[in-house]
């Protein structure tokens, strides 16, 4: 088959199928999770606060996802008079596409991934760092200076928080000594003993809490924060436009969960792996959508249980808590690789 003047092969043509399929299918499997993780926080949060969530379209309230997705769809989508027309309508593709693309490395079970390229973590860096731009020009692009608001303080809570996202992870890459996520992960696979979260436990805690704050949640939620700026970067959009932000923000939140899996909980690796158990039969993608939908329900439980940080605090805690802990414990780390200590650490 000949394409632009490029002959492909049959093997060739299938392999291009293939990848296509599979990006179809990641991606309608990411925006149905974020669907229905937004009937799983309303539905758990209610619980908790002794009410129902939604339980009326649909059995068990299970079509409400799809009814608030019509409603955004058939909203009008509203463009300022003195809004940036080009800059106000690309921010909400800036801060999806990163949101989406950064699945194609991800390793879902043994030897499946869309991409399984060598420098996986470093691709997933340089890609969740692109988001932040998206929300900037929103809010710059919308002349509002509740959104201008929001964006200042979503650019100065990403930055410090991604500084200790990335010491956390340069632990996990020293410890592997491989940016492939695959091979992250086949080395935590023998037992739930050379799960890396066993060394770096305060790495991972690190990594967890700013992952919530890198996804403006709850307590963190300060560049959304409707008491005192409406609703931060996004409060000009509507329609479509403010669904491409919603999808991202929980998209990103799945993400997030799956990369702490992967990284820390041993990605698709059963945590019952060398004994004789029936469980032992369950394929990969089960454990690693297990694991990630337990690091979900947290970050469900922290919207329902922790107030507002302050601004000052989240600062504080990401600058003098965050990094000096990274730091230090990168250094044991280095001394436990260099004396070989314990089942990580060994190569």
């Amino acid at each position: 088959m000949t394409f632009d003047g490029i002959v492909l092969s049959p093997e060739d043509l299938r392999a291009v199928v293939r990848t296509v399929g599979a990006v179809v299918l990641t991606t309608v499997g990411v925006i149905l999770s974020v669907a229905y993780l937004t009937y799983a926080e309303r539905k758990i949060i209610g619980y908790m606060q002794a009410r129902l969530g939604p339980n009326r379209v649909g059995r068990w309230g299970l079509l409400q996802p799809f009814a608030d997705v019509f409603k955004l769809l058939s909203k009008e989508p509203v463009i300022p008079d003195a809004a940036s027309r080009a800059v106000f309508v690309g921010a909400p593709l800036l801060v999806l596409t990163p949101a989406l693309a950064a699945w194609a490395v991800i390793p879902f079970a043994p030897h499946t991934a869309i991409a399984p390229i060598n420098a996986g973590l470093l691709y997933l860096l340089a890609l969740t760092s692109l988001g932040v731009y998206g929300v900037i020009l929103a809010g710059w692009a919308s002349n509002s200076r509740y959104a201008l608001l929001g964006a200042m303080r979503s650019a100065a809570q990403i930055v410090s928080y991604e500084i200790a996202m990335g010491f956390a992870l340069v632990g996990v890459l020293m410890a592997a000594g491989t940016l492939d996520l695959g091979h992250l992960v086949a080395r935590q696979a023998p037992n739930i003993l050379h799960w890396y979260v066993i060394p770096l436990l305060p790495l991972f805690f690190v990594y967890f809490i700013s992952a919530v704050a890198e996804t403006n949640r709850a307590p963190f939620d300060v560049v959304e924060g409707e008491s005192e700026i409406v609703a931060g970067f996004h409060v000009e959009y509507s329609g479509v436009m403010f669904a491409m932000f919603f999808l991202a923000e929980y998209a990103n939140m799945i993400l997030v969960s799956t990369l702490a899996a992967t990284l820390f909980l041993g990605g698709w690796a059963s945590p019952f792996a060398g004994l004789p158990w029936g469980l032992l039969a369950a394929p990969g993608f089960f454990w690693l959508a297990l694991k990630v939908m337990i690091l979900l329900f947290c970050f469900l439980w922290f919207r329902a249980t922790f107030p507002r940080f302050r601004y000052d605090q989240i600062m504080r805690l990401g600058w003098k808590v965050f990094v000096p802990l990274t730091i230090v414990w990168i250094s044991l780390e280095g001394v436990a690789l260099w004396y070989r200590v314990g089942p990580w650490f060994a190569r």
